[in-house]
């Protein structure tokens, strides 16, 4: 599997959930300071075009390290819970880095 693919799941991991929280807070506002109406709508329509774009990322690299299909929802998930894709995008890497051959880091050798 090529580096690629796991640094495009990274940034997109680290931007949803950026906006993620950028959106709770814009909801603070909202709904508990009654200001920011029209800031709330816009930050929404971010994030969710941004999730689609992580949906997509994340299930390349789940189906090209070939993850079990519980594996696979949560790393999917984790992009709707806040702070949630912070910690998950920590373990994928851990899991998916010797994985990687393309000269980053390469897979051990089988003897």
């Amino acid at each position: 599997m090529k580096s690629s693919v796991l640094t495009r799941y990274r940034v997109m991991a680290y931007v949803t959930a950026v906006m993620l929280l950028i959106l709770c807070a814009c909801m603070v506002a909202k709904y508990g300071f009654k200001t920011g109406e029209d800031l709330t709508f816009v930050v929404s329509q971010i994030h969710g075009v941004l999730y689609i774009i992580y949906l997509i990322f994340a299930f390349d690299l789940g189906s090209k390290a070939k993850w079990p299909f519980g594996k696979l929802l949560w790393v999917l998930l984790s992009g709707t819970i806040p702070t949630a894709a912070f910690f998950v995008e920590r373990k994928v890497v851990r899991e998916v880095q010797p994985l990687l051959v393309d000269g980053r880091r390469a897979a051990p050798a089988k003897a």
